[in-house]
């Protein structure tokens, strides 16, 4: 496989991060209506198929806007919280290397690659919002904002109610044609709300992969060489991997792939304060083998899976020399499969008594973290895992049933006798959820699905008090 480098290179989108723009001062902002209405007369994903969408009918006729959204972007993130070294624990953000957006990873002189954790505590009366993959979709993005603002939560970009609280999952382009419009959207809601709307990573926000699945050819199709690519493969590195959301010592892990057993967040959760932040640096899984011997001791070949697949590593990009557990690793569909697998050329598969081990043993004294909420787990064809998601209204709670050729097979109407399908739901201890992916994809044709899925969490002083709310939204429809 081609460096990162090489990949931007041969691809023909190389910028520099100091590239200016001269037409930036001359463009205008749009306001909230004004880019709804620029966007809605774009033609859909599943009518352009493999076509890019006509340069005239684009709503940022230039870089120009977006490139100004960037910037505005690192400002807050370099001046922000992450900016101030005690809301780090451990090692703190260097102004040389991960603050510095004139240097990069992925560009020489490079500086390291540094993935974080952070953490975020919220009032007991917290509402926080919760959306998966957006993979280029801009209707369904526009269609919940709509509804945000119909029910009074935002007004335009602007969060109207103070208890409200946006976080996204991840995935943001690839697969479809409006990533640059989907990151701008989110680029105005951050910089409207800036200690409010919070982004975590997904296994997209990577290089590697938007050369692969369509974003920086979407990108040049669309701006040529004045689009910016290493600006926006920047702007990743200042979203967190993983995110604990929490209230007095409750907590849930938000993030778009999985669990990661060589990271422990017990320092980060016992830090005081609203909003902190952590390097993960090495990832230490044997070491956690070792130091658990009774985590999958339940299961003799599981754990002689782990044994030999798990290794001390330094993460140099987000899948070398291993991929990052919280951006891609999944989870079993039913109670009992077994604990730990492999999915060739993918990543990591965990059963439920290892996620409940982990999850009780994530944090030390008085912190608990009680659940998942999280995405990525989506295929273009119809199976147990899609299924599950279109009957549930788009959020599946993993391990609800066990296993068997029948419920393998079983049809998204025939399980909605069998699975949580209401609208506001408990969270058990210990459980794993599943945000499904955009309509207006491939995995909307291939599944036959049209809604777009978002959660509403309503936080409480107690966590048996928390609750979730299944919300769906059809785009094009009033």
């Amino acid at each position: 496989m081609k460096s990162v480098r090489q990949v931007i290179t041969l691809l023909g989108l190389f910028v520099l991060l100091t590239t200016p723009n001269a037409s930036t001062a001359a463009d205008s902002i749009p306001s909230y209506a004004e880019w709804r209405a620029d966007c809605a007369t774009l033609p859909s994903n599943r009518s352009l198929g493999l076509r890019e969408p006509p340069r005239s009918e684009l709503p940022l006729k230039t870089f120009a806007e977006m490139n100004r959204a960037l910037d505005s972007f690192f400002a807050v993130s370099t001046n922000g919280p992450m900016a101030q070294a005690t809301n780090w624990v451990g090692e703190a953000a260097s102004a040389d290397t991960f603050l510095n957006t004139q240097r990069a990873w992925f560009l020489a002189p490079p500086i390291p690659f540094q993935p974080f954790a952070e953490m975020i505590v919220l009032p007991p009366n917290a509402k926080v919002f919760l959306e998966g993959d957006l993979h280029g979709d801009i209707h369904s993005l526009l269609a919940v904002l709509d509804r945000l603002n119909k029910d009074g939560m935002l007004d335009g970009f602007t969060i109207k109610d103070p208890s409200f609280y946006i976080f996204f999952l991840g995935d943001y382009t690839d697969r479809g044609h409006y990533g640059v419009e989907v990151l701008y959207t989110l680029l105005r809601l951050k910089l409207a709300n800036p200690d409010r709307v919070h982004f975590a990573r997904g296994n997209h926000e990577d290089l590697e992969l938007n050369a692969r699945y369509g974003f920086l050819a979407e990108g040049g199709a669309k701006y040529g060489r004045a689009f910016n690519a290493a600006k926006i493969l920047r702007a990743y590195d200042f979203l967190p991997v993983v995110i604990y959301l929490g209230s007095g010592n409750d907590f849930v892990q938000l993030n778009h792939g999985g669990v990661e057993p060589g990271y422990s967040a017990k320092q980060l959760l016992a830090s005081v304060g609203t909003n902190r932040f952590q390097f993960l640096g090495d990832l230490r899984q044997a070491d956690f083998i070792e130091r658990n011997p009774d985590w999958l001791k339940s299961e003799e070949a599981a754990a002689a899976l782990a044994t030999r697949e798990f290794k001390n590593f330094t993460p140099l990009t987000p899948i070398k020399p291993n991929v990052l557990g919280f951006m891609w690793n999944d989870y079993t569909v039913f109670s009992d499969e077994t604990a730990f697998a492999i999915d060739p050329g993918r990543a990591y598969v965990y059963g439920r008594s290892a996620v409940r081990y982990l999850l009780q043993h994530a944090a030390d004294g008085d912190q608990r973290v009680h659940a998942v909420f999280r995405a990525h787990q989506h295929s273009g064809i119809p199976n147990p895992m899609m299924r599950r998601l279109i009957a549930s209204h788009g959020l599946f709670r993993h391990w609800q049933e066990k296993q068997s050729a029948e419920a393998e097979n079983a049809e998204p109407d025939a399980l909605k006798s069998t699975i949580e399908t209401s609208k506001e739901r408990s969270i058990p201890d210990g459980s794993v959820w599943t945000f499904n992916v955009v309509p207006d994809s491939v995995y909307g044709v291939g599944c036959n699905f049209d809604f777009v899925t978002f959660g509403l969490l309503k936080l409480g002083k107690e966590f048996n008090d928390w609750r979730i709310d299944v919300v769906n939204v059809v785009p094009g429809e009033n």
